[in-house]
């Protein structure tokens, strides 16, 4: 049988750097994650005629609280310690550490708020906002791997990639790529509801299957992560599994409540 031998990966994370600044792939990602979201939610914009300047001001909103939310989840969630008795170095976002649970909570707490003011309903605005956040996670994960970090345990796939970079020899489960792939299937499976529904989805439905189909791929793809901080050593389930149930649950809830109800609401 042919297989193929394990992928050597040792590329570096900055593009290029012109003095002190350094342009990464990583951030380049998330730069085009939020100009994708933005040029699909354009579309959902002009197909509900919603009004002029509700697409900048989401933009705006779900930006702030993603970044907020992401750097403050890894902060309290993975090294409370360190960073409460070090405040100032939650501040130095450039150094790594963002985390998708928070990332979700702060877009949520964003929605509400942005809800609030345009006097929308919130599940309303988050059935679609989900979509392309969804595709944003896949970029994201690839902003990782550029990045060497968040992989799996050893593994003798021969899709396994040694990281170089970080001083490994032996190959681990790109994880990055298997939540990207797992983010880029829910991308395709919300766009394509919202698309033969035409629009016309029962509140609560997307923003459900979002919180089911993502929380549960990093539910079981996290049983071969390596662990982020020393102290998920010893633990049945890691952090990030703990924080994936809760969310999953939601979404069931959510699905249920929608399928039920059968409400379309705007």
């Amino acid at each position: 049988m042919i297989t193929l031998a394990s992928i050597t990966w040792d590329i570096d994370p900055e593009i290029f750097r012109i003095g002190p600044v350094a342009v990464r792939y990583y951030g380049l990602l998330w730069a085009l994650s939020f100009i994708g979201g933005y040029y699909i939610f354009e579309r959902f914009v002009k197909r509900e005629k919603l009004p002029e300047g509700f697409l900048d001001s989401l933009t705006i909103y779900t930006a702030i609280g993603t970044i907020l939310g992401a750097r403050l989840g890894h902060c309290l969630f993975y090294e409370p310690e360190y960073y409460l008795s070090n405040p100032i170095e939650i501040l130095k976002i450039w150094r790594g550490g963002l985390a998708s649970h928070g990332a979700a909570v702060g877009i949520i707490v964003a929605i509400y708020l942005f809800a609030k003011k345009h006097k929308k309903p919130m599940l309303y605005v988050l059935d679609r906002i989900v979509i392309p956040v969804a595709l944003a996670g896949v970029l994201i994960r690839l902003g990782n791997l550029m990045n060497s970090e968040i992989y799996g345990i050893e593994t003798t796939l021969p899709w396994g990639f040694i990281f170089e970079r970080n001083g490994e020899i032996v190959a681990k489960h790109p994880t990055q790529l298997y939540e990207a792939l797992a983010y880029l299937v829910t991308y395709g499976i919300l766009h394509l509801t919202y698309i033969r529904k035409k629009g016309l989805v029962p509140n609560g439905l997307l923003f459900g299957l979002f919180l089911i189909f993502v929380f549960s791929a990093r539910f079981v793809i996290e049983f071969i992560k390596e662990n982020q901080v020393d102290f998920e050593s010893g633990m049945a389930l890691n952090m990030g599994q703990w924080l994936s149930i809760p969310f999953v649950l939601v979404g069931v809830a959510f699905v249920f409540m929608a399928l039920t109800k059968n409400k379309v609401k705007s």
